[in-house]
């Protein structure tokens, strides 16, 4: 997320780098849904262990919506910042955003944690089918006024884009591809929760009593089987990251699967894992890097001052024009400035993890 986020210029960037513009999908796509199928995983084994160390179900229940609460409060955090103060910036509480990718996270975590904690995995199994198929059909059969059913080839016209135009009228992303359009809207929430869920269910293979390299080959045809059903879905109601339709979720469960099992049998099963401590690193304070990283970006963006020839420079500008460009293509100074910003902050969790400061929400 930091690397696609924080390119020198949107202007040069590789298309990898990139979101698809609607329909399709580039590796930036992966990056989302892969962190919300994490958060699955993690909250199977986190559920198992305090289960089995005597916790009951109505506290890891309060757990799971305070711990929602306060990732949905630092979403909001990350979009109200700064408040106004800095001259740049332009805050009204009648305009600011109200969903995002920490709010999208609070609302899966909380929504799937209280499916987790009542059902098991067949009754998971049922939720997460439920909410794809009925979140597909949604799509395809609920008729929007003015453009009908079924309209998934722009934003205008689509179910989502209907919802939370009405819904959260004035409280949407401004660079959405359609005014009153959020891609962490409303009703596409659904399918990211089944995404969660996806995710919860790799986490019971994982917690198998077979050895490692036995889990491994499972996640591994788990995801295997995954992307085929999403491929095939995607047939019919193409893979978007932007309406996340059912294909988009299976197909990059698929991939998180697929990737996770490589990773684990490499590190856990081989054990080969020094040249993993980078992503240790990151994965130890990941909400405080992401959070920080966001605030840091903002600013750079918002202190801004005027050159000798009267034009606005920003302190981001600044630092790109003279330390990358000179240097560099302009992609490949784009994509150092991106390099660079993810080193600076693996710099800043390296001496949280030296440390042993783990911040925990």
């Amino acid at each position: 997320m930091l690397l696609v986020n924080n390119p020198g210029s949107w202007s040069t960037v590789y298309p990898p780098l990139l979101h698809a513009p609607w329909h399709g999908w580039t590796f930036t796509d992966l990056i989302f849904p892969a962190f919300l199928w994490i958060v699955g995983v993690a909250m199977t084994l986190s559920f198992a262990k305090r289960v089995e160390a005597g916790g009951d179900t109505g506290e890891l229940f309060r757990h799971v919506l305070r711990r929602s609460a306060i990732i949905f409060g630092l979403g909001l955090l990350l979009t109200a910042f700064p408040f106004g103060w800095l001259p740049a910036h332009n805050f009204s509480l009648e305009k600011m955003r109200i969903p995002g990718v920490l709010q999208r996270i609070g609302l899966c975590y909380l929504v799937a944690g209280a499916i987790c904690l009542r059902w098991r995995w067949r009754g998971q199994i049922a939720w997460t089918a439920g909410l794809l198929a009925g979140y597909a059909l949604m799509l395809e059969f609920i008729p929007v006024p003015g453009h009908g059913a079924g309209r998934i080839d722009e934003a205008t016209g689509s179910l989502p884009w209907w919802i939370d135009s009405n819904l959260l009228a004035g409280h949407t992303w401004s660079g959405a591809p359609a005014p009153g359009f959020d891609p962490e809207g409303i009703v596409s929430t659904l399918a990211a929760i089944a995404t969660t869920l996806l995710g919860a269910l790799a986490g019971a293979v994982l917690r198998g009593p077979q050895p490692g390299a036995v889990r491994a080959t499972r996640l591994f045809g788990l995801g295997a089987a995954l992307l085929l059903a999403g491929a095939l879905l995607g047939l019919w109601q193409p893979i978007n990251k932007n309406l996340w339709t059912s294909a988009f979720a299976l197909f990059m469960a698929g991939w998180s699967a697929v990737l996770f099992a490589v990773f684990y049998w490499l590190i856990d099963v081989r054990g080969w894992r020094a040249w993993a401590t980078p992503f240790v690193i990151y994965g130890m304070n990941a909400i405080v890097i992401f959070v920080g990283a966001g605030l840091v970006a903002k600013t750079m963006g918002l202190i801004a001052w005027q050159n000798a020839a009267g034009a606005k420079v920003t302190l981001k500008g600044w630092i790109y024009a003279n330390g990358f460009t000179p240097y560099l293509s302009p992609v490949n100074a784009s994509l150092a400035f991106a390099l660079a910003f993810v080193g600076a902050f693996l710099g800043f969790g390296w001496v949280l993890w030296r440390k042993r400061w783990f911040v925990k929400v």
